[in-house]
């Protein structure tokens, strides 16, 4: 494991792991258990994007470290694609979640809200197990 950048790749697997967890176990509940309800979308409208954003963006730089690298064993282009997947379309997803909120079409909210979840926690899953696969 002296490739400096598979570990690079490990530490960007680390840091979405991390952003992911932290946001799940920590922010969430607090903003849930914590916030006036009416407070609640400002915080929320403000962090996901910008998780959702450096989902993708780590996706991309785990991408061109895997270019770089060349391994033999095509998971490291899997997870950083799939984290760049789920990043861009979780991001892309905020504006017509947010709306579906806004107008009370709790139908749409729940299925956009649910993608979203699943595409996080697939990246989640990719980036805390893939190391153990190579």
């Amino acid at each position: 494991m002296s490739d400096i950048y598979l570990l690079l790749q490990v530490l960007l697997s680390g840091m979405v792991s991390g952003l992911i967890l932290f946001q799940s176990i920590f922010v969430a509940p607090v903003v849930f258990r914590d916030l006036p309800e009416e407070n609640r979308p400002i915080i929320l409208r403000s962090l996901f994007p910008k998780l959702f954003k450096s989902m993708a963006l780590v996706g991309l730089i785990f991408i061109a470290i895997s270019l770089i690298r060349a391994p033999e064993s095509m998971i490291p282009y899997t997870v950083g694609t799939l984290t760049l997947i789920a990043g861009y379309v979780c991001h892309s997803m905020v504006r017509l979640t947010n709306q579906a909120r806004d107008e009370g079409n709790d139908k749409l909210f729940s299925t956009l809200h649910r993608i979203s979840v699943v595409l996080t926690l697939t990246a989640l899953a990719a980036n805390l197990v893939w190391i153990f696969l190579i």
